[in-house]
């Protein structure tokens, strides 16, 4: 018996001396641990500008076109989380939907790095 998971990552689940993955168990004393980001912000135009904006067309004679000048950041893609236990290697893949996402896997990988440096 290994105990409860302390930590979940996607689909890497943390207990106080396994790494469990898809493909296997790993040790969790000594395994190495990397964070890669690879996501970006697009900027694009709300739904609900767009609608104000055609719907404000009668009201203001296109005055309300302006509010399509606002625009919003969306963060888009995955941050790339290994884990890497002798020969064996997992990588995991946490999409991103916020920013806060990416610092909080950083958060979490980083805690885990200390339990396994003991």
């Amino acid at each position: 018996m290994t105990g409860p998971v302390i930590v979940q990552i996607a689909e890497i689940e943390v207990t106080s001396s396994l790494v469990r993955t898809p493909v296997g168990d790993f040790p969790l004393s000594g395994s190495i641990w990397q964070v890669t980001d690879h996501w970006f912000a697009q900027r694009s135009t709300p739904a609900w500008a767009k609608v104000l904006a055609v719907v404000g067309i009668c009201v203001t004679a296109g005055l309300s076109l302006f509010l399509l000048l606002y625009k919003e950041q969306i963060p888009q893609g995955t941050v790339h989380v290994t884990v890497t236990s002798g020969t064996r290697q997992y990588v995991a893949r946490v999409p991103i939907r916020r920013e806060s996402d990416a610092a909080a896997i950083n958060q979490q990988v980083n805690y885990v790095r200390s339990l396994a440096a003991l």
